[in-house]
């Protein structure tokens, strides 16, 4: 019985932190900072970092599946 409880804590906090890393660039995009480092940036940039969330949910995915 506490391990299905375990499961569910776990399993909670993995979806808060796949919200959080997805969520996180749309909700900066808004700050005064965020518009001068966008006007700094160029595409590749873009789309390296988008590359390096995507491995990091994959990393997550896979650490809690063999976890």
């Amino acid at each position: 019985m506490a391990a299905m409880g375990s499961m569910k804590v776990q399993a909670v906090i993995l979806t808060y932190v796949l919200l959080a890393v997805l969520l996180h660039p749309l909700l900066c995009q808004g700050s005064p900072a965020a518009s001068l480092l966008e006007a700094q940036t160029s595409d590749g940039k873009t789309i390296d970092q988008g590359i390096a969330y995507m491995l990091m949910i994959v990393a997550l995915v896979v650490t809690y599946l063999v976890g």
